[in-house]
C-alpha cells in the first residue's frame, strides 16, 4: 500500500464512518460477543505474502463492528463515554497523518505551542486563576500518577529520585473512599503503598471531613510517618461526590501538603458558572485533573493537568540527557519533561478544532441539556414502581436500585444489557448494588434519554 492507495482508502474509510455513526441507534450498545470468539476468526500464524487492501477492509467490516461495544453511540449511559466529536475525529486523522512524535519542542513546534495556548483558553473555559499552566496527559490515571509522585518527591525533598525510597520515612497520602481507583494505582507505582493511601471519612453527602482530616495528619506526624499529600474529588465515578474543597485544601494548606484535585468528568461541566460552585477553593490547589474526552467532545485521549507552579512536577520528572537538548534554547518547553512517557502525541489539535468548531457556548449548551436530562430521567424512574433512586443527580450521574434487591437489581441490569437499546453499569453504594445512569454522550437527545425509562418499565414488568 502507498499513499496513492491511501488516498482512496480514505475515501472508503471515511463513507463508512458515515455509514457507521447514521446507523448506530440501530445496533445494540454493547458487544453481544463470548470471549475469545474474535480470537478464532483471526489466522494462527501472519501472512507471508501481502493481501489485498479489499480484502484486509472487507475482513474489518466483517469482523470488528459488530464485535464492539459502541461508545459513540447516542444510548451509551454507562461509565462516562469517551466522547468523539466530528470535529475532533477530523483533527486527529490530520495528527495520524503527520505522525510527529512531541516529545520536545524542536520535534513539534506547532503541537507544543498550540498546547501552551490550548490550556490558557481552557483555564479561561473553567474558570480558573490565571497563574495555572499545564500540560496535556493520555488519561487522568498519568495525571494523578504524576502528581502523587512530586508530592513524594517534595516532601522527600527529592531525595528520592537519586536514593530511592530505602530508608526514607513512610509516606502518607490522603484521599476520602469516593476517589478514582487511580489514586490507589498511582500509591502502588510511587512507591507510597496502598496501606499508605489514607481514607479520611465523608460525612452524609458523601464529602470529605476537614475535622477528620486534620486530626489524621496530626496523629501521622506525632507517630513520624510523613504525610505528602491530599487528593481530593470533584464528581467520584462511583456516584458523584464532591468534597468541600476550600475547607479541604485549608487543612492541607496549614501542614504544607500538596493537593491534587481529581475532576476527571466532571470538571468539563466547569465550563458552566452556575455549577462552579460545586468545586469552591479550587484556585488554592496545586495540581487539578480534567478529562476532556469524557464530556468536551475531544476524542480518546485528552486528559488537561493544570498545575499552579510546574516547577516540582518538572523537578520530579524532568530528565534531559544531551540528545534531548534544544540547540540554543535552554528556557524552550518540552513537555515530556512534564509527564511520565518521553514520546507524546499532538494532542492539542482536537481541542483546537472542538473548541472552534462547537465554541463554549455549543458546549455549555450540550452539558446543561445533559444535567436537566439526567434530573428529568430520575424523576420518571422514581415514579415507576419497584424503584427507587438511590444517589440523586450530582450533574449529570444518578443511580437506582430494584426491589430493594442486590440479586433483583443485578439480575435486571443483566437483561437490560442484553436488551441492547441502552447500556449501563454498577457499582456499590453503602453497601448495597445499585445501577448508575451517566448522561454525557455526545450526540444523544432528549429522547435518548427517556428512552431508559421505557426500558426499564418493559424489563421490569
Amino acid at each position: 500500500m502507498n499513499h496513492d492507495d491511501l488516498r482512496h482508502w480514505s475515501k472508503r474509510a471515511a463513507d463508512w464512518a458515515h455509514d457507521y455513526h447514521s446507523t448506530l441507534r440501530e445496533r445494540p450498545v454493547r458487544a453481544r460477543t463470548r470471549p475469545g470468539e474474535v480470537r478464532a476468526w483471526l489466522p494462527a500464524h501472519p501472512p507471508e505474502a501481502p493481501e489485498p487492501m479489499e480484502r484486509i477492509f472487507a475482513d474489518f467490516e466483517a469482523i470488528v463492528p459488530d464485535n464492539m461495544t459502541h461508545w459513540q453511540h447516542p444510548r451509551f449511559f454507562a461509565y462516562f463515554p469517551a466522547n468523539a466529536a466530528p470535529a475532533s475525529m477530523l483533527a486527529e486523522q490530520l495528527v495520524n497523518a503527520m505522525a510527529a512524535n512531541a516529545l520536545l519542542w524542536q520535534t513539534a513546534p506547532a503541537a507544543t505551542e498550540i498546547e501552551q495556548v490550548m490550556i490558557g483558553w481552557l483555564r479561561e473555559a473553567l474558570g480558573l486563576a490565571p497563574h495555572f499552566t499545564g500540560t496535556i496527559h493520555d488519561s487522568a490515571t498519568t495525571a494523578t500518577l504524576s502528581a502523587v509522585l512530586t508530592m513524594r518527591e517534595r516532601a522527600l525533598g527529592w531525595a528520592g529520585l537519586r536514593e530511592g525510597l530505602s530508608g526514607a520515612p513512610v509516606l502518607t497520602i490522603y484521599a476520602s473512599d469516593q476517589n478514582h481507583s487511580s489514586i490507589d494505582k498511582a500509591a502502588r507505582i510511587a512507591g507510597i503503598g496502598q496501606d499508605n493511601t489514607i481514607k479520611i471519612a465523608t460525612d452524609e453527602s458523601l464529602s470529605m471531613r476537614p475535622d477528620v482530616l486534620d486530626e489524621t495528619i496530626r496523629l501521622h506526624k506525632s507517630n513520624n510517618r510523613l504525610p505528602a499529600g491530599l487528593i481530593l474529588c470533584a464528581g467520584g465515578t462511583s456516584v458523584g461526590a464532591f468534597d468541600r474543597i476550600a475547607e479541604c485544601v485549608a487543612v492541607a494548606k496549614a501542614h504544607d501538603l500538596y493537593v491534587h484535585v481529581d475532576a476527571a468528568w466532571a470538571g468539563s461541566a466547569m465550563i458552566c458558572p452556575e455549577f462552579r460552585p460545586l468545586w469552591e477553593g479550587v484556585n488554592r490547589a496545586d495540581s487539578i485533573v480534567f478529562n476532556p474526552h469524557k464530556w468536551l467532545g475531544a476524542q480518546f485521549d485528552c486528559s488537561v493537568q493544570f498545575l499552579a507552579d510546574p516547577a516540582p512536577q518538572i523537578r520530579t520528572l524532568g530528565l534531559r540527557p544531551e540528545y534531548l537538548e534544544t540547540p540554543g534554547a535552554d528556557e524552550i518547553t518540552n513537555f515530556n519533561e512534564w509527564t511520565v512517557p518521553l514520546g507524546r502525541r499532538f494532542r492539542a489539535l482536537k481541542l483546537w478544532f472542538v473548541l472552534r468548531a462547537y465554541g463554549l457556548e455549543g458546549l455549555r449548551e450540550r452539558i446543561r441539556n445533559h444535567v436537566a436530562w439526567a434530573r428529568e430521567l430520575a424523576g420518571e424512574i422514581a415514579a415507576i414502581p419497584g424503584f427507587q433512586i438511590v444517589t440523586q443527580p450530582s450533574l449529570s450521574l444518578f443511580t437506582f436500585r430494584y426491589r430493594d434487591s442486590d440479586a433483583e437489581t443485578e439480575a435486571l441490569l443483566e437483561r437490560i444489557n442484553d436488551d441492547g437499546r441502552i447500556f449501563l453499569t454498577q457499582t456499590r453504594h453503602v453497601g448495597k448494588y445499585v445501577i448508575r445512569v451517566q448522561v454525557g454522550q455526545f450526540d444523544c437527545t432528549r429522547e435518548d434519554v427517556m428512552c431508559v425509562a421505557e426500558v426499564l418499565r418493559e424489563l421490569a414488568g
